[in-house]
């Protein structure tokens, strides 16, 4: 009590020294701790737009539910459904608690989504018109959110951090049933090859895309070195690209598959991979909402919040009751 008594005495600026000694010396910030503004609205943006992303992320695969080509894929694809579905309301909640102080609710970032004032990732935008799209998405759109995700293991906010922990070892469930239908793709026929190609060449951009640009605006400002000053996260968007190469590339190259970019390789003397930048500009105007999908995708939200509003007007009675 004393201790928690001559905390509340001290200034901002001695109170955000202490915070920093606490990052730096590894300690896990919890939701009721101190924490500079700074932090809060940098872990409620991340960790609400993970959230909502993982919501909007069902849709392209929720469209493959009843065309899947066997039941056993069906039952596959349904259960990933509800696993995204499941990750995104346990992300929900984490943010609830740091938005709790400013008086909001996760309703209220539901509503930003739908309100478009609230982003989601830039590959949750794309359509995925066949089944070897389905596929590239489990295979490697989660395969790319694994190596974001792991990043965060141990990230200083202890209930994202804990949150993840449960979120990754399901993904790799799901970037296990999206290699399956790869390889079976792979395997088959002609035209069964074609498509995955075809799969690939529609997706590669959005996947560079997909770990954000090297720096968050042209000012020269970046909004990855807040989260690494942090140590909510410990990689630059760069280096988690390289690593997907790294990880992906050649077991893409392996399946026979060209990469839809003939400037691809593997620089030794520089130790990286070079490759085609892609259209940044485009970035910015698919997570603005202007992608294939986005308009579509946030109408089947909407008319899904509305039509289910009477869901959470009964649970929201029966917690009062209780």
């Amino acid at each position: 009590m004393a201790a928690m008594m001559t905390f509340t005495r001290l200034s901002n600026e001695e109170k955000y020294e202490r915070f920093m000694q606490r990052i730096e010396a590894g300690e896990k910030i919890e939701a009721d701790d101190w924490m500079p503004d700074e932090y809060r609205m940098t872990l409620i943006k991340l960790i609400a737009m993970h959230a909502v992303s993982e919501i909007m992320g069902a849709l392209p695969e929720k469209e493959w539910v009843p065309k899947a080509p066997s039941l056993r894929r069906k039952l596959g694809i349904m259960a990933k459904v509800q696993d995204e579905m499941g990750h995104g309301q346990l992300l929900l909640r984490v943010a609830e608690d740091l938005l709790a102080p400013l008086g909001k609710t996760r309703e209220d970032l539901i509503e930003d989504l739908l309100n478009e004032r609230l982003k989601f990732h830039n590959v949750f935008h794309m359509p995925a018109p066949t089944w070897a799209d389905a596929g590239l998405i489990g295979w490697l759109v989660d395969g790319a959110a694994i190596m974001t995700q792991t990043n965060m293991l141990d990230a200083s906010y202890g209930p994202y951090a804990r949150a993840l922990k449960r979120i990754c070892a399901e993904e790799v469930f799901h970037a296990q049933h999206g290699e399956s239908i790869i390889l079976a793709l792979a395997e088959g026929t002609k035209e069964q090859k074609e498509m995955l190609q075809e799969a690939l060449n529609r997706w590669w951009e959005a996947l560079l895309m997909f770990f954000g640009p090297p720096t968050a605006d042209t000012t020269g400002t970046s909004k990855q070195d807040i989260t690494i000053k942090y140590r909510i996260r410990t990689k630059t968007n760069e280096q988690l690209r390289q690593d997907f190469f790294t990880k992906y590339v050649p077991r893409i190259w392996a399946l026979g598959l060209k990469i839809p970019d003939e400037t691809m390789h593997f620089d030794k003397e520089k130790g990286q991979w070079i490759y085609r930048q892609p259209d940044w500009e485009k970035f910015k105007q698919i997570i603005r909402n202007n992608g294939p999908k986005s308009q579509e995708r946030l109408e089947l939200r909407r008319t899904a919040y509305k039509q289910n509003a009477w869901v959470r007007e009964a649970l929201s009675a029966v917690r009062t009751a209780g």
